[in-house]
C-alpha cells in the first residue's frame, strides 16, 4: 500500500513537471506565435496573444494526438520509459528552455524536450534504449522545416507582390493587416497542436510506466489533451517578450502581406506535420519563414548574423538539454532517487 502510495505521489509530482514544461514551452514559444502579427502592429501585444493563447488551447482537438503518440513511445524504448528517466528528460528541457528564454534566442522547445529524453535514456539503458528511426525522423526535419518554411513564406511573398504590384501600399497593408488576424491564427492552432501533443504523449508514457493506463495502443486520455492544451495556452498568454522582441523585430522588418505569408508557409508545414504524426520544431518553422519572406525584398533585409546565432542555437539544443537531463539522472542515482 506504501509502495502504490509513493508511485502515484512520484508520478503525480512528474505529471506536474510535465505541464510546467508546458507552461514554459507556451512561454518561451509565444513568439512563434504573436512575433509577425506584432511585428507588423497589426494587433497589440495583449490583443495577439490573447487569441494565439485560444488557438494554442484548440489545436490538439483540431488535429488529434498522432504527434504525442510518436513522442511517447517513438523515442525511447518502453522498457527504459520509466518515470526517473522521464522526470530527468523533463528537467533537462525546462533548463535548457529557461536559459535560451533569457538570452532572447528562439530555440525549439520541442528539441529540448526530445534531446532531454534522449540523454536520460542514454545513461538508462546505453544506445539500446533509444529509437533510432524515431531520432532520425527529428533530424531529417529539423533541416526540412525551416528549409521548407523559407520556400514557402518566399513563394507566397512573390505571387503576393505580383498580384498586387498596381495596388498602393495601403490598400495592401489594410487588406493584408485583416487577413493577418486569420493566418496568425492559423499559425497559433497548428502550434497548438504541434506543441501541446508533445507533452501529451510524454504524460501518456508517465501513466503507462507508473502503471495507471493500459499498455495496449497509445491512447491519450481526454483529461492529459485538456490539461497540457491548457498549460501550453497559459504559457502564451504570459508570453516570453524577449524572443517576442527577437523575432518581431530583430530579425527583419516585415509589412502585413509578409507576415501573412510567413504565418501561412509556417502554418501549413505543422499542418502537415501534425497529421502524419512528425514531432517539427514550431521555432523552425516559423523562424525559416520570416527569414523566406524577408528576403524576397533583398537579401540584406534579413540580419544573417542574428540568424546565424539562431542556427546555432538550434544546432546545440538536442545535445545541450541530452547532457542537462544526462546529469540530472546521475544525480538522482547518487542520491538514491530511482
Amino acid at each position: 500500500m506504501v509502495e502504490v502510495g509513493a508511485t502515484l505521489l512520484v508520478v503525480s509530482g512528474t505529471i506536474a513537471a510535465a505541464l510546467f514544461f508546458d507552461f514554459v514551452n507556451g512561454f518561451h514559444d509565444a513568439a512563434n506565435s504573436i512575433a509577425t502579427v506584432v511585428g507588423t502592429r497589426v494587433l497589440r501585444p495583449l490583443q495577439a496573444v490573447s487569441i494565439a493563447a485560444t488557438a494554442n488551447f484548440a489545436g490538439p482537438f483540431v488535429f488529434g494526438t498522432a504527434v504525442a503518440a510518436t513522442v511517447g513511445k517513438g523515442i525511447i524504448q518502453p522498457e527504459f520509459s520509466t518515470v526517473f528517466v522521464i522526470l530527468a528528460g523533463l528537467i533537462g528541457a525546462i533548463i535548457w528552455d529557461l536559459v535560451t528564454w533569457w538570452l532572447g534566442l528562439p530555440s525549439s522547445s520541442s528539441h529540448a524536450l526530445i534531446g532531454g529524453l534522449v540523454g536520460s535514456a542514454l545513461i538508462a539503458g546505453g544506445l539500446q534504449g533509444i529509437v533510432f528511426s524515431g531520432i532520425e525522423r527529428v533530424l531529417i526535419f529539423m533541416v526540412v522545416s525551416p528549409s521548407v518554411g523559407f520556400a514557402i513564406a518566399a513563394a507566397l511573398t512573390v505571387g503576393i507582390m505580383l498580384a498586387f504590384r498596381k495596388s498602393s501600399s495601403a490598400k495592401v497593408n489594410r487588406i493584408f493587416g485583416k487577413l493577418q488576424i486569420a493566418s496568425s491564427t492559423f499559425f497559433s492552432l497548428t502550434h497548438g497542436a504541434n506543441d501541446g501533443q508533445k507533452t501529451m504523449g510524454v504524460i501518456t508514457a508517465l501513466l503507462i510506466a507508473g502503471g495507471m493506463l493500459e499498455t495496449k495502443g497509445f491512447v491519450v486520455p481526454l483529461w492529459v489533451i485538456g490539461g497540457a492544451a491548457t498549460a501550453i495556452a497559459l504559457g502564451t498568454f504570459f508570453g516570453g517578450w524577449r524572443i517576442v522582441k527577437t523575432m518581431a523585430f530583430r530579425l527583419t522588418s516585415l509589412k502585413p502581406y509578409q507576415g501573412f505569408a510567413a504565418e501561412t508557409g509556417g502554418g501549413a508545414i505543422l499542418t502537415s506535420m501534425a497529421w502524419l504524426g512528425v514531432p517539427v520544431s514550431t521555432t523552425h518553422a516559423i523562424s525559416g519563414a520570416i527569414m523566406g519572406t524577408g528576403s524576397t525584398k533583398r537579401f540584406s533585409a534579413v540580419r544573417w548574423g542574428l540568424g546565424r546565432r539562431i542556427v546555432y542555437a538550434w544546432l546545440i539544443t538536442i545535445p545541450a538539454s541530452a547532457s542537462l537531463a544526462a546529469a540530472s539522472l546521475l544525480l538522482m542515482n547518487v542520491i538514491g532517487i530511482h
